[in-house]
């Protein structure tokens, strides 16, 4: 028999979230979302965003200037030629291996600019025979004026230098057929151009004389034949 004295079993209590809408249809008054607080992380971002945007603006306006100014003075390349090309005591050891001689060359340096002075430095010039490398040497810098010209003389020598398979060989062949031996001329410099207090930037300017061709006699001394020789410039 139940125990009449216990009350009435009526089931488990109601949740939290289970109360009933008030009686007068109004909801119940929750608490008001707030925003983040502005943080220092955020004002980082914006801080990077803002220097991006003024460096990009910073490099546009350099960028158009520097293509004014060189629109405006129009920087062109400076002419190589050559006026005279020696060599003297060319000889080929018995094993063909070695090589000795002294090259001379004279260049014809003209630069066309009407605005812009030109220096050259750091100067090394080297012959070949063919595309096989025989010697080389420095060259003393130097600078030219507008619309100068200039001579400028490189002296080459190779005493019993090692030279690779081929050369040696090709040479006194063509000694022998023609009494002439054609021989490749490069420089390389690093030349800036200037007007005034502006400068562009150094850049490397390679010059190649292809096909100088020397009549040898049989006691290894030559000239160049015919005219000077263009050369190709390219920066």
């Amino acid at each position: 028999m139940a125990d009449a004295s216990r009350p009435p079993v009526t089931g488990y209590p109601a949740p939290q979230y289970a109360q009933p809408y008030p009686a007068n249809g109004s909801y119940p008054n929750y608490p008001a979302y707030q925003q983040a607080p502005y943080n220092a992380y955020t004002a980082r971002a914006a801080f990077v965003r803002r220097f991006v945007i003024a460096m990009i603006f910073l490099f546009v306006i350099l960028g158009s200037l520097l293509l004014m100014v060189w629109l405006i003075l129009r920087p062109k390349i400076p002419d190589f030629r050559v006026d005279s090309f020696t060599v003297t005591n060319l000889n080929v050891s018995s094993s063909g291996q070695s090589l000795t001689g002294t090259w001379a060359v004279g260049f014809d340096v003209f630069n066309p600019n009407k605005k812009m002075t030109i220096e050259y430095d750091e100067i090394g010039a080297s012959v070949f025979y063919r595309s096989r490398f025989i010697c080389e040497t420095r060259v003393p810098p130097f600078q030219q004026g507008k619309r100068v010209r200039s001579a400028v003389n490189a002296t080459l020598s190779a005493a019993n230098s090692f030279v690779e398979g081929g050369v040696a060989s090709g040479i006194n062949a063509d000694r022998a057929a023609r009494g002439e031996v054609s021989f490749n001329i490069k420089l390389l410099a690093r030349v800036q151009f200037r007007k005034g207090g502006w400068r562009l930037r150094r850049r490397l300017l390679r010059v190649v004389c292809r096909d100088v061709t020397v009549a040898v006699s049989k006691n290894g001394t030559g000239m160049m034949t015919g005219e000077g020789r263009e050369c190709g410039v390219a920066v």
